[in-house]
């Protein structure tokens, strides 16, 4: 249901004023093609999507952009089945349709950049990113200075204040969301 080609990518340069030619092909192309079934996934094959999804999402990957959200689609439900329900009165909902956070009764305002880092971590679970990578996959580009996130992660911890765990630091390497930050990702409201 999801395809993954996997190629050797061209060099970046970090500055976008210098245009890097496109490196010549030293391996080939690997195509993977994972059949998802109507059944429950085993944890073998639940554990290869998730990778070929970091993988994707990392930039390694090239993928089928139809074929993967479908199958995106039926690893969210099927995650969402599994997961248990958040605590009540507590936890934090993330409405996608209205772009809204809400903690417990309250709303919490962000900012579009804060709002698109808590929802890109709380799609990602238990994945620590670097701040480049962060920086390339909410800001959409690299050419920022990397302690930018720090700013932004440091502005939503303090407004959703210290009772409520959301996101994680990883010294010497980058952020991740916190193991008991209790966030639901609502895409229906």
């Amino acid at each position: 249901m999801s395809v993954v080609a996997l190629t050797t990518r061209p060099a970046r340069s970090g500055r976008p004023d210098r245009a890097v030619p496109p490196r010549p092909r030293t391996a080939p192309t690997l195509t993977i093609t994972v059949d998802l079934g109507a059944g429950p996934l085993t944890p073998g094959l639940a554990r290869l999507a998730e990778l070929l999804d970091e993988l994707a999402a990392s930039g390694e990957a090239l993928v089928s952009p139809d074929e993967h959200r479908a199958a995106r689609t039926v690893l969210d439900l099927r995650r969402a089945a599994a997961a248990p329900p958040p605590p009540a009165g507590g936890g934090v909902r993330i409405l996608t349709g209205t772009r809204r956070v809400r903690l417990g009764d309250a709303e919490i305002t962000l900012t579009r950049i804060e709002y698109d880092l808590l929802l890109f971590l709380a799609e990602h679970p238990r994945r620590v990113f670097t701040r480049l990578q962060l920086l390339a996959n909410v800001w959409g580009y690299e050419h920022a200075v990397a302690r930018t996130v720090d700013v932004h992660v440091r502005r939503l911890r303090a407004k959703f204040g210290p009772d409520t765990p959301l996101v994680t630091t990883v010294y010497g390497v980058g952020y991740r969301l916190a193991d008991d930050a209790a966030i639901v990702v609502d895409r229906d409201a």
